[in-house]
């Protein structure tokens, strides 16, 4: 099923030429830039091309030379498919990779005139705040508004929109088939172990959450796993907000933490009114995940999934 879906977001795009610790490797086919110097050298980018981003069809002349990432997810995705060298600079959240050019620019904040001191010729941002495109594009600078992926459809096509922006389109395919043959090969080894676990993943101590109409809600679907917060997102935000009683209710076999940066635990979790006795407490079932990397639509979450089904498949073959 994956390897069609990645297909077909490759068919439906224009293509280039056309107007618990979660590790930080990737497989060579979900993320390798080994071999795009030879495919670039044999078929070269070809510009202008018009490229279907959020905020329209955006005209990129030529190839980009000077590119400002605002989005974490970009940055990593830019990296992933060998544009790296083309990037100027990156927003205070773009922390990986290593190399990237990270400066005190605002995503969330973003601020014009500091932008425009590098000199770009293509901006990248998740969402405007306000007057950002409209100011970019005043001056002749294009942006591609590319919002949080909702899917792995929609992360697939991000990436792809990258390839075309950059010239980087055959790379990309690459990295899309790679994190598709990837996931598909995951589902292979695991998906019949942890089918029916059900889980409850925690962004903050507020309880929101994340149910299957987000990015990493659809891969815990893709593994089989069955999300506490589905029935409390009938609307599908993706992001809904629960209650300390409604998950004691559902009493989760798998509790998953990504705040536990700013400080919760296993210890935290036991100390809440109702909590002790909890399947996933008393089994001591509670795996910390990397804030980051459950949260971007990149090929490490590829990695990120598989680190996490593999932790899955330990509780559940323990009790």
């Amino acid at each position: 099923m994956l390897a069609v879906m990645a297909l077909a977001v490759v068919s439906c795009s224009t293509g280039a030429g056309d107007s618990t610790t979660i590790a930080d490797t990737t497989k060579p086919a979900a993320g390798a830039t080994s071999t795009s110097a030879e495919s670039t050298a044999t078929q070269p980018p070809q510009f202008p091309v018009t490229v279907d981003a959020a905020n329209g069809q955006i005209e990129i002349a030529a190839m980009p030379r000077s590119i400002v990432s605002l989005s974490p997810s970009a940055t990593e995705n830019l990296f992933a498919i060998g544009a790296g060298p083309q990037v100027v600079a990156v927003d205070d959240q773009s922390n990986y990779p290593e190399n990237a050019p990270v400066t005190d620019l605002s995503g969330f904040t973003p601020n014009l005139e500091s932008i425009l001191s590098y000199e770009p010729d293509l901006v990248l941002i998740t969402f405007d705040p306000g007057g950002l495109i409209d100011g970019l594009t005043a001056v002749g600078v294009p942006v591609l508004l590319l919002p949080s992926a909702t899917s792995i459809d929609a992360a697939f096509s991000e990436l792809l929109i990258l390839g075309e922006a950059t010239g980087h389109y055959e790379e990309a395919s690459e990295v899309v088939a790679g994190m598709a043959a990837d996931l598909s090969d995951l589902v292979d080894e695991v998906g019949e172990v942890i089918a029916g676990t059900t889980v409850y993943h925690e962004l903050d101590a507020t309880f929101y959450s994340v149910s299957s109409s987000s990015y990493v809600g659809e891969l815990y679907q893709l593994l089989g796993l069955v999300n506490i917060a589905d029935a409390a997102d009938p609307d599908g935000f993706g992001y809904p907000q629960l209650s300390a009683e409604y998950i004691v209710d559902q009493d989760p076999d798998v509790i998953l933490l990504a705040d536990a940066g700013f400080g919760e635990s296993i210890e935290t979790l036991r100390a809440r009114p109702g909590w002790g006795s909890m399947t996933a407490l008393s089994n001591e079932h509670v795996i910390e995940v990397d804030a980051d990397l459950s949260s971007r639509w990149t090929p490490r979450s590829v990695v990120f999934i598989r680190d996490l089904a593999e932790a899955i498949v330990t509780m559940v073959g323990t009790g």
